[in-house]
């Protein structure tokens, strides 16, 4: 099978069908230009029926026992094996990522559908006392009903199961609104593993379309319940605003600023290694990553020298190649935006270290250092390969930089004192912080999630069953109440 051949196409209710909209996306290799599919997009006709299958799929699904979805999503995990090679290859294709990257992607993906089954299978009720004689309160836990699922071109396939997997399993329907960047990974790829793996028509909807084509009517329409989305914090605000004002419940995954802190008791060899990891990853292009490197003053020069060292020894080009570090970022806007950025930067007076050049969507690394203290780079998401190195005098100073931003993801902080690590995580303001580790991180049952800008609700674990289901209050009267009048 040929993904970006056969599977460019809307799947609603089903079946595969071609969008009613009058023009097409078009899905290209961001590495060298290559026209991988074309869809004619979806629009809110198409919605509306997506939405429409999703609720009448969904009553008896929900109805049906944890074990029978699970099997479900038990064989969408043997699809994925069965085809592990062809998705990774698919990934290189349509995001660019190295080969490293999509090889981590799938694995994490595998992970969290088995823990999907995991979640599905736990106890869905309680029994609580009363305080009214003869009373008993039982507290059951619930589908939502239909989950909408918009999701970032970064990590599609991962970031879109590790939502879509478990939805499905505690007994949703899901419609899919991917990326245009990445509608195949992101979405129709998603609809033929679970198709494969014998999920029933309209539970699990994917529409490609745009908001020029659809407006709000994802976010709008009346019946889903919950709008999990991953992408920018403006975009974010958007959906959360417009998903409050219909008493919908969203789940904000949004952009980071993330800082690596770098103590003058840390192992400086390992302390660069994690950097250079957690800022040049999939180019950059994660809400996680270290935009920024803190390194205390005592420590700086030889710490700068070694990651300078690094950095230059990256490698930029095919993700193909198993030898190479970074790829393209994803399209040519976002490589043209990172070299003003570069170029804004150093005419603020900013000092560069390594000055990468653009060839195309292919950007190579830049180090940038001595940025003055109100520059706007410090506070905002660098969704690609520019590195910022921020010396501090103290740990006061290094909390104050760190959270001297609107966004509160991730970060970590590298330091010979383990204690002395987790003290400066608690003072972060940010949902995920790290001790002696990279910023890029996401495991099956660790809550994921940010403060301020970068987000709002959490997923992963409880949290996951928190964000699909819903409580039921039913209390059971065994004797006679005795009401006052």
């Amino acid at each position: 099978m040929s993904f970006f051949t056969d599977l460019a196409h809307q799947f609603i209710d089903g079946k595969w069908r071609s969008g009613s909209g009058s023009w097409d996306i078009i899905d290209f290799n961001p590495y060298n230009g290559e026209k991988l599919a074309a869809l004619t997009v979806a629009t809110v006709a198409e919605v509306d029926d997506a939405y429409r299958a999703a609720a009448r799929a969904q009553t008896s699904w929900a109805a049906a026992t944890a074990d029978s979805r699970c099997e479900v999503v038990e064989r969408a995990v043997r699809v994925i094996e069965r085809h592990r090679a062809d998705i990774i290859e698919a990934i290189i294709d349509e995001l660019g990522g190295t080969r490293a990257k999509a090889e981590y992607e799938v694995a994490a993906a595998l992970q969290f559908l088995r823990e999907a089954v995991l979640l599905a299978m736990r106890p869905m009720g309680e029994v609580l006392p009363s305080v009214r004689a003869g009373a008993e309160n039982r507290v059951l836990r619930l589908p939502v009903g239909v989950v909408a699922v918009i999701s970032p071109f970064n990590f599609p396939f991962l970031i879109t199961l590790k939502t879509v997997a478990p939805a499905l399993a505690l007994g949703n329907a899901v419609v899919i609104k991917p990326n245009q960047n990445t509608p195949i990974v992101g979405g129709c790829l998603i609809a033929k593993i679970f198709e494969d793996a014998g999920l029933p028509p309209g539970l699990l909807n994917v529409v490609v379309t745009d908001i020029a084509e659809v407006g709000d009517s994802l976010i709008e329409h009346p019946v889903p319940k919950v709008v999990s989305f991953a992408g920018s914090d403006r975009v974010g605000r958007h959906v959360g605003a417009v998903t409050a004002s219909h008493f919908k419940r969203s789940i904000l995954q949004l952009s980071g600023n993330s800082a690596l802190v770098v103590l003058d008791d840390a192992d400086l060899g390992y302390a660069v290694d994690a950097a250079v990891w957690s800022r040049f990853a999939y180019q950059g292009q994660l809400c996680m990553a270290a935009n920024r490197i803190l390194v205390h003053r005592s420590v700086r020069e030889e710490f700068t020298q070694r990651f300078v060292a690094r950095v230059k020894e990256l490698r930029t080009g095919d993700p193909h190649d198993p030898e190479t570090h970074i790829g393209p970022v994803i399209d040519t806007f976002q490589a043209e935006a990172l070299t003003a950025l570069v170029k804004q930067a150093l005419a603020e007076g900013a000092t560069a270290l390594v000055r990468g050049k653009t060839y195309g969507n292919l950007v190579e690394p830049t180090v940038l250092t001595d940025l003055p203290a109100d520059s706007p780079l410090l506070r905002q998401e660098i969704f690609g390969p520019v590195a910022l190195l921020v010396p501090f005098d103290d740990e006061e100073e290094a909390v104050r930089l760190v959270n001297d931003t609107p966004y509160g993801l991730s970060g970590a902080v590298h330091t010979g004192n383990v204690e002395r690590g987790v003290k400066f995580a608690e003072r972060i303001e940010a949902g995920m912080f790290h001790v002696n580790d990279g910023t890029l991180h996401d495991e099956p049952m660790v809550p994921f999630g940010g403060e301020k800008a970068s987000g709002y609700g959490r997923l992963n674990g409880e949290a996951t069953v928190e964000a699909f289901t819903t409580r039921k209050w039913i209390s059971v009267q065994h004797a006679r109440t005795a009401f006052p009048f």
